[in-house]
């Protein structure tokens, strides 16, 4: 619990790197070190998850870009449906159990998913089903996570323990994203998704023993009302929701070229499944880099840098529109890893210490809307717009999408954001 943690850094904005044992000293802590094996476990079977399904869906007769860009679709609309329900939740209940319980929804799903594979019903249909019931799993998860942490650590650990969840997650998603394309290639999907499945089951459990205290929003008040109140903490900061619309756009990019055409170029340009694996592994390890960056590194300004970094994940899209051999695309890759962690951690870094612990949740979910709103429509059109213009082609502007994040350096209050709590609490003048 956060009443566990030590006295918070005094000057978390100075610009010096902390020492290591300062990080390492967070692993002791039972409620935090619980959250972190959890997110090894579930990411684990997670990194398994998108080759699985994307190969398993091209291998279904008929299968093709249009179909894997329908399945994904259909996680994507229920995800954007339920985020404001889900940060609304999150903001009212045990953040901790309302985790674990969409991780037993998401186990469910995976567990369906995988025996139709392994007995050879799947279809699209039906992992369209199954894809709707992760998508709203992932909806309640994510704004619950955001507001979790500072209920797990203090003020000036908060950057320490967003990097130690994420370190933890990307290490067990390299070494699942490399066992899942061989589990692909050699078995078939079907297990694959299995062993997803039981990881998120063995993730509720470890949630369920976090001692976290409920949020702090009125039960009492309506939907309504603590939506409304959530957009006003959320529109109060020009900073906030302008990084959410351009990243909204960057967002769809990203996915078109890395959930849709990235795989249909793997087919044809690196070897199927296991090329693709290895250059979503590069990606993942990219991000373990960018982790331990985002560990050492306490800019006085963090969203300028976080813009600096976003300059440079746009490179792995650009690789596969060209085709440039596996190797350099594979180096792209985990170049925009490290860009890609620097500004996450960052991001909720600067969230978590500006935002009213009691609405976090509900402007986490606001941010997850926004900044994903317009994937679903990346993934309707992906296929269409390789059939029309050329594979490369949508590549290409898939990759001036991702780009969009970068403008971000336009506006002096994200350049200008202060670190600590209350850093960018209303609008700042612009130096």
């Amino acid at each position: 619990m956060a009443d566990d943690v030590t006295a918070p850094d005094p000057d978390p904005g100075s610009g010096r790197g902390r020492h290591w044992r300062e990080d390492l000293r967070l692993l002791r802590q039972r409620d935090l070190g619980l959250v972190l094996v959890s997110r090894f476990v579930s990411d684990l079977g997670t990194g398994m998850a998108p080759i699985a399904l994307a190969f398993g869906v091209l291998a279904l007769p008929g299968g093709d870009a249009t179909s894997l860009g329908l399945v994904l679709l259909c996680a994507a609309v229920p995800r954007l449906l339920f985020f404001l329900v889900g940060g609304v939740l999150a903001d009212r209940f045990d953040r901790a159990r309302l985790m674990a319980a969409a991780e037993w929804m998401a186990a469910f799903a995976q567990l369906v998913a995988a025996a139709l594979f392994v007995t050879g019903h799947a279809s699209v249909p039906a992992l369209c089903v199954l894809a709707a019931v992760n998508g709203v799993a992932v909806a309640f998860f994510s704004p619950a996570l955001t507001g979790l942490v500072p209920q797990v650590a203090s003020d000036g650990d908060l950057q320490s323990a967003n990097a130690l969840i994420r370190l933890s997650g990307h290490l067990a998603t390299i070494f699942g994203t490399v066992v899942g394309g061989v589990l692909v290639a050699t078995v078939g999907p079907g297990w694959a998704l299995g062993v997803d499945a039981a990881t998120f089951a063995v993730s509720a459990v470890l949630l369920s023993l976090v001692r976290s205290r409920s949020a702090t929003s009125e039960r009492g008040a309506s939907m309504r009302r603590d939506l409304v109140e959530g957009w006003r903490e959320f529109t109060a900061r020009r900073w906030v929701w302008l990084i959410v619309v351009l990243f909204s756009l960057s967002n769809m990019g990203f996915t078109s070229a890395l959930a849709v055409l990235g795989p249909v170029r793997a087919l044809e340009s690196y070897g199927g499944a296991p090329g693709w694996a290895l250059v979503l592994a590069s990606l993942s390890a990219g991000t373990v880099v960018g982790v331990v960056v985002a560990l050492r590194v306490r800019p006085a300004r963090p969203l300028l840098v976080a813009m600096f970094a976003q300059l440079f994940v746009v490179l792995p899209i650009v690789a596969i529109a060209t085709p440039w051999p596996l190797a350099v695309a594979m180096a792209c890759a985990f170049v925009a890893g490290v860009a890609i962690d620097v500004f996450e951690v960052l991001w909720a870094t600067a969230l978590q210490q500006n935002i009213p612990r009691e609405a976090l949740s509900r402007v986490a979910s606001y941010d997850w809307l926004g900044s994903l709103a317009l994937t679903p429509i990346a993934l309707v059109v992906a296929g269409a717009l390789a059939a029309t213009i050329g594979l490369s082609g949508a590549i290409w502007v898939s990759a001036v999408l991702g780009a969009a994040g970068t403008l971000g350096f336009l506006d002096p209050q994200i350049r200008n954001l202060r670190a600590g709590r209350d850093g960018g609490t209303v609008e700042q003048p612009a130096a």
